[in-house]
């Protein structure tokens, strides 16, 4: 594999997935009850717990995004 086809491949993971996190976090942001309401049918949490594991996981989302996704891009874009 060159590093061209490298790059590219954490260019789209990177576009991807951070169109996912902004998506995800937006969401959360603008219509909380909406995803509660949606989420609690499944998982009956109370709402403080709800919004704790919320912003854990994009949190984790985000941490996991940065290290596999957009500092390998910005390696290998610093190296070509």
């Amino acid at each position: 594999m060159d590093i061209q086809t490298l790059t590219a491949f954490f260019m789209w993971c990177t576009i991807v997935n951070g169109s996912i996190l902004i998506v995800w976090t937006l969401i959360f942001l603008l219509a909380p009850e909406l995803v509660y309401r949606s989420q609690n049918a499944w998982i009956p949490l109370p709402r403080e717990s709800f919004n704790v594991v919320m912003y854990c996981f994009i949190g984790l989302f985000k941490l996991l995004f940065l290290v596999f996704n957009a500092v390998p891009y910005l390696a290998l874009l610093l190296i070509t």
